[in-house]
């Protein structure tokens, strides 16, 4: 099997069958290590061992979804709300661009008390205020216009995983109110507006097969997203899926491989999910090719309510006062922080952006 890695590597591509292939193989410890082995020294030529970190502020923990693996779905009444003001926000950044983050990501729930008139205005702050840093939002499913508002307010990036590429296991993770159609009309809506546009999969989801996992291989190799977001499936206890086994890291590691393979100019994470599932999880996934990893920067007394899955890891070295920690850790396994805005620089593909920043009008 080891020659489907380096077809992988020379081609960039390989048939629905082999995937699957690979993914059953991901068992067996020498493929693995060879697929890792293989993506490592892909990202090592792109990026040499510099890993781009990203400030998270998780800015809402309020969600008007009811995503049945999700901790801060609407119906769970044990989780403890907060928002975050648009000072808060900018204090977070504040802090962040102290330490030397020069990238900020927005993440939250879809709040609805969060208009999209109060995001423009949250962008554009942060935007004058620090002119030469990057703004990542994951907020979730809009309106084109509201994505076209933030964009010209000054947000380059925009995370928004599809989950699963299947209709059926879709409907088995949503309810019946949410649309496989939209999210997937979402994502090449931000494409054509020109953000760099990140997408992925919880590994291991409940109902997830094999066939599954092709189909989301497949989906990105089309797509071709700038940014992968790839973490094992973590069920939390107040979810319908309480009760499901995780996903599996060594599955997650293998995509992981695949992806940095058939993507060597992708910008990829090495998840919190990782991180909190294995002892060494994060490290694990850098050198199975992730190049991206997003210390925490939300107030300290919030981050326990963003509890999407449990035991969630927000504190320690997946925090911004464990970046010493953390580049110790990085320093321990050959890689070092890098204190870059870490764009995505690889080719250009699909139409050019029909609309530019604002800030970079003359």
């Amino acid at each position: 099997m080891e020659r489907l890695i380096d077809s992988l590597r020379l081609r960039h591509h390989l048939a629905p069958e082999d995937y699957a292939t690979l993914l059953e193989g991901a068992a067996e410890g020498p493929l693995l290590a060879y697929a890792m082995q293989a993506a490592r020294e892909v990202a090592v030529g792109r990026f040499g061992t510099g890993v781009f970190i990203r400030g998270l502020i998780e800015i809402t923990n309020y969600c008007r979804n009811d995503c049945y693996y999700c901790g801060i779905r609407r119906s769970n009444r044990r989780v403890e709300r907060y928002r975050l003001s648009k000072e808060e926000i900018l204090a977070c950044c504040r802090l962040g661009n102290t330490i030397g983050f020069r990238t900020f990501v927005l993440q939250g729930g879809e709040d609805a008390a969060l208009s999209d008139d109060w995001i423009e205005e949250v962008v554009n702050a942060i935007r004058r205020e620090f002119p030469d840093n990057a703004i990542t939002l994951s907020l979730g499913e809009r309106s084109r216009e509201a994505y076209e508002r933030f964009f010209r307010a000054g947000a380059d990036r925009y995370l928004l995983r599809h989950e699963t590429a299947t209709r059926e296991h879709y409907a088995q993770l949503h309810p019946a109110a949410m649309s496989f159609d939209h999210r997937m009309q979402n994502l090449r809506e931000l494409k054509e507006i020109g953000y760099q546009t990140g997408t992925g999969v919880m590994v291991g989801s409940p109902g997830q097969t094999t066939e599954h996992l092709v189909r989301d291989i497949l989906f990105i190799e089309e797509f071709r997203p700038q940014m992968i977001g790839l973490g094992p499936y973590i069920p939390q206890n107040d979810t319908p899926f309480a009760g499901s086994p995780a996903g599996s890291i060594r599955t997650t590691l293998i995509l992981l491989a695949i992806f940095r393979l058939m993507f060597p100019d992708a910008l990829i994470p090495s998840t919190t999910a990782l991180a909190t599932l294995a002892p060494d999880g994060r490290e694990q996934g850098i050198l199975a090719g992730a190049n991206v990893v997003m210390p925490n920067l939300s107030p300290p007394a919030n981050r326990a309510k963003y509890a999407l899955y449990n035991d969630k890891k927000a504190t320690g070295l997946e925090s911004a006062e464990g970046l010493r920690g953390l580049e110790r850790q990085l320093n321990a396994i050959g890689y070092r922080i890098s204190w870059e805005r870490g764009d995505y620089r690889g080719p250009a593909d699909g139409r050019e952006a029909t609309l530019r920043h604002e800030h970079t009008k003359e």
